[in-house]
Parts: C-alpha cells; sequence; structure tokens
C-alpha cells in the first residue's frame, strides 16, 4: 500500500506541475499562435506570473496577447503624405530625418 501511495503521489506531484505550467502558457501560446507583435511582453509578464505567483501579471499578459493594439502610425503618415502632397513637396517614404527637404516657407528672424 506504501508503495502504490508513494507512486501515486509522485505522478500527482508532477501532474499537478504539468497542468500549472501548462496554464502559464496560455498567454504566450495565445500570441504565438496570431503572431502577436507584442510577443515578448506577454512572455515576460508570463514569467513575471510565474515566478512571482502575482495573478495580477498573468491577467495582464492574457489581456495583452487577446487584443490587438490599434495601429497609430499609418494614419498619421498618411497625413504627413497628405500635408507633404498639398504643400508641393516630392513625397519621399523613406527619408531619413537629417536628409528631410527643406520647408517651402522660412520664418523671417528681423534680419535683413
Amino acid at each position: 500500500m506504501f508503495t502504490a501511495m508513494a507512486i501515486f503521489g509522485i505522478v500527482l506531484i508532477i501532474g499537478l506541475g504539468v497542468l500549472y505550467l501548462t496554464l502559464h502558457s496560455i498567454p504566450e501560446r495565445m500570441a504565438h499562435k496570431s503572431s502577436h507583435p507584442q510577443l515578448q511582453i506577454v512572455g515576460i509578464l508570463a514569467l513575471l506570473a510565474l515566478f512571482t505567483h502575482n495573478n495580477l501579471f498573468w491577467v495582464a499578459a492574457v489581456l495583452v496577447a487577446g487584443f490587438q493594439f490599434p495601429d497609430m502610425l499609418s494614419p498619421l503618415q498618411s497625413i504627413a503624405r497628405s500635408l507633404a502632397k498639398l504643400a508641393g513637396r516630392p513625397i519621399d517614404e523613406n527619408v531619413p530625418e537629417g536628409d528631410a527637404p527643406q520647408p517651402a516657407f522660412r520664418h523671417h528672424d528681423g534680419e535683413g
């Protein structure tokens, strides 16, 4: 009876450990499956939840993995291209900041 209970105890502990680690990997698997842009943030939050036993990190990881953040850069780039077109400037998609064309108007400092 002792041998059966020892084997049962070992199997139970290993099974609970596998279940616990599988539960903690749910946010990472969700983010990986959907090719989430914040995959590393989700992984860090899941690891923090695992090591600190703070469930708030795990909930945050599930929320970040479950929702895609809206793309704010594309509308701003479209506005910038439209304004450049209205100003009569050439539109170049990959212009580094230092090589950007100078504006057509110049601020007059009051010097002759």
